[in-house]
């Protein structure tokens, strides 16, 4: 397990948005919850207001359920280019199921993805990512808050 901190997520977090800071994107959306903390930090150094989020249930802690779900909450009409935002790209069953997903209900936007991490073993490489991974993170906002 790889521990993750703060100061190589503001670093990682800095190189993704410098890789499509010229993609012109509408909207994020954060896959919850691995998504959320690097999406609003996206949001802020692209200076874009409208951040979304879908949620997804995978895994319980670090165990891997049967069935993927998909809760969906978006509001995406009349957008033309989206970016999707996770914290890795694992297995890859979520992004690609949330890909699929987006693709399907909202044909006419062109959906991009990116995460801080990707796993070669992955079945779903996204768009953008910085680091590959060859196990468990341990993110900073998974283990510095606990009580």
């Amino acid at each position: 397990m790889k521990y993750y901190s703060y100061d190589d997520f503001k670093i990682d977090t800095l190189s993704l948005i410098q890789r499509v800071k010229d993609s012109q994107f509408e909207a994020i959306v954060a896959v919850a919850r691995g998504g959320l903390t690097l999406s609003h930090a996206m949001a802020e150094g692209l200076d874009i207001r409208q951040v979304q989020s879908i949620r997804t249930e995978l895994y319980d802690k670090s165990v891997k359920r049967d069935k993927l779900e998909v809760f969906d909450a978006c509001r995406l009409d009349g957008l033309k280019k989206v970016l999707v935002v996770d914290d890795i790209a694992d297995s890859g069953d979520t992004l690609k199921a949330v890909m699929e997903y987006l693709g399907k209900k909202y044909e006419d936007i062109e959906f991009v993805s990116c995460t801080i991490f990707y796993k070669k073993t992955s079945v779903y490489e996204p768009h953008y990512w910085i680091n590959e991974a060859d196990g468990w993170i341990d993110f900073f906002w998974e283990r510095d808050f606990l009580r």
